[in-house]
Protein backbone atom coordinates (compact mmCIF):
# COMPACT_ATOMS: atom_id res chain seq x y z
CA UNK A 1 0.00 0.00 0.00
CA UNK A 2 1.38 3.36 -1.04
CA UNK A 3 0.02 6.70 0.15
CA UNK A 4 0.99 10.25 1.06
CA UNK A 5 0.52 11.70 4.53
CA UNK A 6 1.16 14.75 6.66
CA UNK A 7 2.36 14.69 10.27
CA UNK A 8 0.86 17.25 12.69
CA UNK A 9 1.03 18.18 16.34
CA UNK A 10 -1.11 20.24 18.68
CA UNK A 11 0.58 20.89 22.03
CA UNK A 12 2.74 17.82 21.39
CA UNK A 13 -0.26 15.55 20.75
CA UNK A 14 0.80 14.23 17.34
CA UNK A 15 -1.06 12.69 14.42
CA UNK A 16 -0.61 11.18 11.01
CA UNK A 17 -3.24 12.67 8.70
CA UNK A 18 -4.29 11.08 5.40
CA UNK A 19 -6.53 12.75 2.83
CA UNK A 20 -8.89 9.95 1.73
CA UNK A 21 -10.21 12.08 -1.12
CA UNK A 22 -6.82 11.46 -2.73
CA UNK A 23 -5.72 8.18 -1.12
CA UNK A 24 -7.51 4.84 -1.06
CA UNK A 25 -6.96 3.03 2.22
CA UNK A 26 -8.30 -0.19 3.73
CA UNK A 27 -8.39 -1.60 7.27
CA UNK A 28 -8.02 1.67 9.12
CA UNK A 29 -7.49 -0.03 12.50
CA UNK A 30 -4.53 -2.10 11.32
CA UNK A 31 -3.09 0.90 9.51
CA UNK A 32 -3.31 3.02 12.67
CA UNK A 33 -1.33 0.48 14.68
CA UNK A 34 1.28 0.35 11.94
CA UNK A 35 1.82 4.04 11.28
CA UNK A 36 1.56 5.14 14.93
CA UNK A 37 4.33 2.81 16.07
CA UNK A 38 7.25 5.05 17.10
CA UNK A 39 9.88 2.42 16.37
CA UNK A 40 8.65 0.67 13.23
CA UNK A 41 6.23 3.23 11.81
CA UNK A 42 5.93 7.00 11.45
CA UNK A 43 5.13 7.55 15.13
CA UNK A 44 2.00 9.29 16.41
CA UNK A 45 -0.70 9.34 19.05
CA UNK A 46 -3.35 8.70 16.40
CA UNK A 47 -4.28 8.35 12.74
CA UNK A 48 -6.65 11.00 11.34
CA UNK A 49 -8.60 10.44 8.14
CA UNK A 50 -10.19 13.15 5.98
CA UNK A 51 -13.33 11.74 4.39
CA UNK A 52 -16.43 13.02 2.56
CA UNK A 53 -19.55 13.70 4.61
CA UNK A 54 -23.25 13.79 3.82
CA UNK A 55 -23.95 15.73 7.03
CA UNK A 56 -21.22 18.38 7.13
CA UNK A 57 -18.55 20.01 4.97
CA UNK A 58 -16.02 17.30 5.89
CA UNK A 59 -15.76 14.15 7.96
CA UNK A 60 -12.96 13.32 10.40
CA UNK A 61 -12.28 9.83 11.75
CA UNK A 62 -9.51 9.14 14.24
CA UNK A 63 -7.93 5.86 15.32
CA UNK A 64 -5.78 5.33 18.42
CA UNK A 65 -2.41 3.62 18.56
CA UNK A 66 -4.08 0.35 19.57
CA UNK A 67 -6.36 0.44 16.52
CA UNK A 68 -9.51 1.45 18.39
CA UNK A 69 -11.57 4.31 16.98
CA UNK A 70 -12.09 7.42 19.11
CA UNK A 71 -15.26 9.47 18.87
CA UNK A 72 -13.37 12.74 18.81
CA UNK A 73 -10.02 14.39 19.48
CA UNK A 74 -9.72 18.07 20.34
CA UNK A 75 -6.09 18.50 19.35
CA UNK A 76 -6.74 16.37 16.28
CA UNK A 77 -9.60 18.49 14.98
CA UNK A 78 -7.46 21.63 15.20
CA UNK A 79 -4.78 19.93 13.10
CA UNK A 80 -7.49 18.65 10.74
CA UNK A 81 -8.89 22.17 10.33
CA UNK A 82 -5.52 23.70 9.57
CA UNK A 83 -4.74 20.98 7.04
CA UNK A 84 -7.93 21.83 5.14
CA UNK A 85 -6.91 25.47 4.78
CA UNK A 86 -3.15 25.10 4.31
CA UNK A 87 -3.53 22.38 1.67
CA UNK A 88 -6.21 24.14 -0.34
CA UNK A 89 -9.09 21.81 0.48
CA UNK A 90 -11.08 24.89 1.53
CA UNK A 91 -10.55 28.64 1.44
CA UNK A 92 -12.96 29.30 4.30
CA UNK A 93 -11.91 30.04 7.87
CA UNK A 94 -15.03 28.42 9.39
CA UNK A 95 -16.67 25.13 8.40
CA UNK A 96 -18.45 22.07 9.78
CA UNK A 97 -16.84 18.72 10.54
CA UNK A 98 -18.67 15.46 11.11
CA UNK A 99 -17.11 13.44 13.95
CA UNK A 100 -18.12 10.49 16.07
CA UNK A 101 -19.18 13.05 18.68
CA UNK A 102 -21.43 14.97 16.29
CA UNK A 103 -20.89 17.96 14.02
CA UNK A 104 -18.31 20.46 15.30
CA UNK A 105 -17.35 23.90 14.02
CA UNK A 106 -13.67 24.96 13.90
CA UNK A 107 -12.74 28.57 13.17
CA UNK A 108 -9.23 29.39 12.00
CA UNK A 109 -7.47 32.36 13.57
CA UNK A 110 -5.56 34.27 10.89
CA UNK A 111 -2.85 36.93 10.88
CA UNK A 112 -1.67 38.28 7.53
CA UNK A 113 -3.40 35.36 5.84
CA UNK A 114 -1.57 32.74 7.90
CA UNK A 115 -3.16 30.43 10.46
CA UNK A 116 -1.96 31.22 13.99
CA UNK A 117 -4.40 29.03 15.91
CA UNK A 118 -7.75 27.30 15.81
CA UNK A 119 -10.83 27.91 17.97
CA UNK A 120 -13.30 25.04 18.00
CA UNK A 121 -16.91 25.02 19.17
CA UNK A 122 -16.86 21.65 20.91
CA UNK A 123 -20.59 21.67 21.61
CA UNK A 124 -22.36 21.03 24.90
CA UNK A 125 -20.83 18.81 27.57
CA UNK A 126 -22.77 15.68 28.52
CA UNK A 127 -23.12 15.39 32.29
CA UNK A 128 -25.65 12.59 32.89
CA UNK A 129 -23.96 9.47 34.23
CA UNK A 130 -25.52 6.90 31.92
CA UNK A 131 -24.81 9.05 28.86
CA UNK A 132 -21.09 9.56 29.60
CA UNK A 133 -21.23 6.56 30.43
CA UNK A 134 -20.53 5.85 34.11
CA UNK A 135 -22.36 2.96 35.76
CA UNK A 136 -24.56 3.40 38.81
CA UNK A 137 -25.58 7.04 38.41
CA UNK A 138 -28.54 6.91 36.02
CA UNK A 139 -29.31 10.42 34.76
CA UNK A 140 -27.61 12.08 37.73
CA UNK A 141 -24.43 14.11 37.41
CA UNK A 142 -21.17 12.54 38.58
CA UNK A 143 -19.53 15.28 40.64
CA UNK A 144 -16.91 14.55 43.32
CA UNK A 145 -18.03 10.93 43.58
CA UNK A 146 -15.92 8.18 45.12
CA UNK A 147 -13.84 5.82 42.99
CA UNK A 148 -11.42 3.26 44.39
CA UNK A 149 -8.30 2.43 42.41
CA UNK A 150 -5.66 0.03 43.68
CA UNK A 151 -6.95 0.29 47.24
CA UNK A 152 -7.06 4.09 47.42
CA UNK A 153 -10.11 6.33 47.21
CA UNK A 154 -10.31 9.29 44.83
CA UNK A 155 -12.99 11.86 43.98
CA UNK A 156 -14.07 11.80 40.35
CA UNK A 157 -16.02 14.30 38.27
CA UNK A 158 -17.12 12.84 34.95
CA UNK A 159 -17.89 14.61 31.68
CA UNK A 160 -18.39 13.52 28.09
CA UNK A 161 -17.21 15.76 25.28
CA UNK A 162 -18.42 13.14 22.83
CA UNK A 163 -15.96 10.78 24.52
CA UNK A 164 -15.80 9.86 28.23
CA UNK A 165 -13.60 11.66 30.73
CA UNK A 166 -12.92 11.14 34.42
CA UNK A 167 -11.38 14.23 36.04
CA UNK A 168 -9.42 13.74 39.27
CA UNK A 169 -8.27 16.87 41.11
CA UNK A 170 -4.90 16.35 42.81
CA UNK A 171 -2.52 18.39 44.92
CA UNK A 172 0.46 17.97 42.58
CA UNK A 173 -0.08 16.92 38.97
CA UNK A 174 3.64 16.49 38.32
CA UNK A 175 4.09 14.10 41.25
CA UNK A 176 0.96 12.03 40.67
CA UNK A 177 1.87 8.42 39.67
CA UNK A 178 0.08 8.54 36.32
CA UNK A 179 2.09 5.72 34.76
CA UNK A 180 1.32 3.41 37.66
CA UNK A 181 -2.40 4.19 37.96
CA UNK A 182 -3.56 5.44 34.56
CA UNK A 183 -4.45 2.05 33.09
CA UNK A 184 -6.43 1.12 36.20
CA UNK A 185 -8.59 4.22 35.84
CA UNK A 186 -9.05 3.60 32.10
CA UNK A 187 -10.33 0.04 32.54
CA UNK A 188 -12.18 0.55 35.85
CA UNK A 189 -15.54 -1.31 35.96
CA UNK A 190 -17.32 2.03 36.48
CA UNK A 191 -16.65 2.86 32.83
CA UNK A 192 -18.33 0.43 30.40
CA UNK A 193 -16.60 2.04 27.40
CA UNK A 194 -13.40 2.70 29.36
CA UNK A 195 -12.40 6.31 29.97
CA UNK A 196 -9.84 9.04 29.49
CA UNK A 197 -8.53 10.29 32.82
CA UNK A 198 -7.27 13.78 33.66
CA UNK A 199 -5.20 14.47 36.77
CA UNK A 200 -5.58 18.17 37.50
CA UNK A 201 -3.86 20.59 39.83
CA UNK A 202 -5.62 23.95 40.26
CA UNK A 203 -3.11 26.82 40.32
CA UNK A 204 -5.78 29.53 40.59
CA UNK A 205 -9.27 30.15 39.22
CA UNK A 206 -7.95 30.86 35.72
CA UNK A 207 -5.06 28.40 35.51
CA UNK A 208 -4.77 24.63 35.93
CA UNK A 209 -2.04 22.05 35.33
CA UNK A 210 -3.29 18.86 33.72
CA UNK A 211 -1.78 15.49 32.84
CA UNK A 212 -3.72 12.91 30.91
CA UNK A 213 -4.00 9.16 30.43
CA UNK A 214 -5.86 8.69 27.15
CA UNK A 215 -8.06 5.70 26.47
CA UNK A 216 -6.30 3.56 23.88
CA UNK A 217 -3.14 5.68 23.84
CA UNK A 218 -1.84 5.87 27.47
CA UNK A 219 0.02 9.04 28.53
CA UNK A 220 0.09 11.78 25.88
CA UNK A 221 1.48 15.30 25.92
CA UNK A 222 -1.97 16.85 25.54
CA UNK A 223 -5.67 16.10 25.15
CA UNK A 224 -8.08 18.68 23.78
CA UNK A 225 -11.33 17.02 24.82
CA UNK A 226 -9.71 16.29 28.18
CA UNK A 227 -8.88 19.97 28.59
CA UNK A 228 -12.51 20.81 27.82
CA UNK A 229 -13.72 18.23 30.35
CA UNK A 230 -11.32 19.70 32.90
CA UNK A 231 -12.70 23.20 32.32
CA UNK A 232 -16.24 21.94 32.83
CA UNK A 233 -15.29 19.93 35.93
CA UNK A 234 -13.57 22.97 37.41
CA UNK A 235 -16.80 24.94 37.14
CA UNK A 236 -18.99 22.08 38.40
CA UNK A 237 -16.83 21.71 41.53
CA UNK A 238 -16.46 25.46 42.11
CA UNK A 239 -12.71 25.42 41.61
CA UNK A 240 -12.33 27.56 38.48
CA UNK A 241 -13.98 30.26 36.43
CA UNK A 242 -15.69 29.50 33.12
CA UNK A 243 -12.61 30.53 31.14
CA UNK A 244 -9.38 28.79 32.08
CA UNK A 245 -5.90 28.22 30.73
CA UNK A 246 -4.95 24.55 30.78
CA UNK A 247 -1.22 23.82 31.01
CA UNK A 248 -0.38 20.44 29.52
CA UNK A 249 2.86 18.52 29.18
CA UNK A 250 3.12 19.76 25.58
CA UNK A 251 1.73 23.29 25.73
CA UNK A 252 -1.28 25.39 26.69
CA UNK A 253 -4.92 25.51 25.63
CA UNK A 254 -7.64 27.99 26.48
CA UNK A 255 -11.02 26.51 27.38
CA UNK A 256 -14.23 28.48 27.88
CA UNK A 257 -17.59 27.03 28.95
CA UNK A 258 -19.98 29.69 27.68
CA UNK A 259 -22.89 30.21 30.05
CA UNK A 260 -25.24 31.66 27.43
CA UNK A 261 -24.98 28.81 24.91
CA UNK A 262 -23.75 26.01 27.21
CA UNK A 263 -21.11 25.28 24.55
CA UNK A 264 -17.45 24.65 25.31
CA UNK A 265 -14.88 26.48 23.18
CA UNK A 266 -11.28 25.33 22.88
CA UNK A 267 -8.48 27.47 21.42
CA UNK A 268 -4.93 26.38 20.69
CA UNK A 269 -2.17 25.73 18.16
CA UNK A 270 -1.89 23.25 15.30
CA UNK A 271 1.44 22.80 13.53
CA UNK A 272 2.68 20.83 10.54
CA UNK A 273 5.68 18.67 11.43
CA UNK A 274 6.48 17.10 8.06
CA UNK A 275 5.02 15.47 4.97
CA UNK A 276 5.92 12.09 3.52
CA UNK A 277 5.00 8.97 1.61
CA UNK A 278 4.71 5.33 2.60
CA UNK A 279 5.65 2.80 -0.06
CA UNK A 280 5.57 -0.95 0.49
Amino acid sequence: MEFSFTKWQGCGNDFVLVNCFAEKLTDYAALAKRVCDRHYGIGADGLILLLPSTKADFRMRIFNTDGSEAEMCGNGIRCFARYLRDHGVTDRDKFTVETGAGILVPRLQLEAGKVTGVRVDMGEPVLEGEKIPVTGFGMNRVIEEDIEVKGKNYKMTCVSMGNPHCVIFVEDAEAFPIYELGASFESHPAFPRKTNTEFVEVRDRQHVRMRVWERGAAVTLACGTGSCATGVAGVLTGRTDRKVEVELDGGKLTVEWDEATNHVFMTGPAELVFTGEIAD
